[in-house]
């Protein structure tokens, strides 16, 4: 292997990787996620609540007796890969080299997000009866639903919405005006990505929202019911093929996501304007 080539290769892996973790995928650090999987499946632990007790003098102190429920979680293979002819300056090109690398990286990222997507669209927890356009009063009703089932409002609440949704969150007042949000509310100030910290929870837009029929299915969960499991983090192997007279750059990960626990996610239809 020539030194053009190593140094391509190093560089090409480098590439992907970076530009996976950092934009890739949205929703990968927003879910619990389980990493060094080897095996075909892992399980999330599910706890149930405590129930705290008296205890009489000299007496045992009482046991919270807490459920605890193995959740399985499904690993799945996924590749993605293309041809790179062997130009030199696709060698020698930092700029070109990026635009071949993070197509790669953006399609595995995407496929993380569709999978964790999929996986919220199964919960049966549904705000509203149908769907209806996103207002103040559809946004207060999650968060009423989130506070009933006690999920934890820690920080750790996340509302996805489509981009249509996320302009007719502009057009309420509440939601749009930094005397309500505060400028502490805007999160990744500066880093040129959209989201807030309203009403307890994490607003971002993202075109991986289910939209069918003029319906855009937002989804809402708590970073703990939801399960991310990666058997094989995103790797890239770059063959050269002599009859194409190309590198084959093959980017593969191996990851499942899985329901945690349904009391923390919900799904929000939205009839886009």
């Amino acid at each position: 292997m020539s030194g053009i080539d190593a140094a391509f290769i190093k560089n090409f892996e480098s590439e992907v990787h970076v530009a996976y973790q950092m934009m890739g995928s949205k929703l990968r650090g927003t879910v619990r996620t389980k990493d060094g999987v080897a095996a075909k499946s892992t399980t999330f632990q599910k706890v149930g609540k405590g129930v705290a007790g008296e205890k009489q003098r000299h007496g045992k102190v009482p046991t919270m007796n807490v459920h605890h429920e193995p959740v399985e979680c499904l690993l799945h293979d996924y590749y993605a890969g293309d041809w790179v002819d062997r130009l030199d300056e696709l060698k020698t090109n930092i700029n070109e080299q990026k635009v071949v690398a993070r197509a790669g990286a953006f399609a595995l990222g995407r496929k993380t997000d569709a999978m964790i997507f999929a996986a919220a669209m199964t919960t049966s927890n549904s705000i509203g009866s149908s769907a209806a356009a996103i207002g103040l009063d559809r946004c207060t009703d999650l968060l009423v639903a989130m506070g009933n089932a006690d999920v934890p409002d820690d920080g750790g609440r996340y509302v996805w919405v489509s981009w249509r949704v996320w302009a007719d969150l502009l057009e309420i007042s509440q939601f749009a005006n930094l005397d309500y949000v505060g400028s502490d509310g805007l999160v990744w100030k500066g880093s040129g990505a959209q989201g807030k910290n309203w009403l307890g929870a994490i607003w971002m837009p993202h075109s991986g929202i289910d939209r069918t029929g003029g319906v855009a299915t937002c989804i809402a969960y708590h970073r703990s019911a939801i399960g991310h499991a990666i058997g094989a983090d995103v790797q890239t192997d770059v063959t050269w093929h002599g009859d194409r007279a190309a590198h084959f750059v093959n980017n593969m990960m191996s990851q499942g996501v899985c329901i945690i626990d349904e009391t923390g996610v919900f799904k929000l239809p939205c009839l886009e304007s």
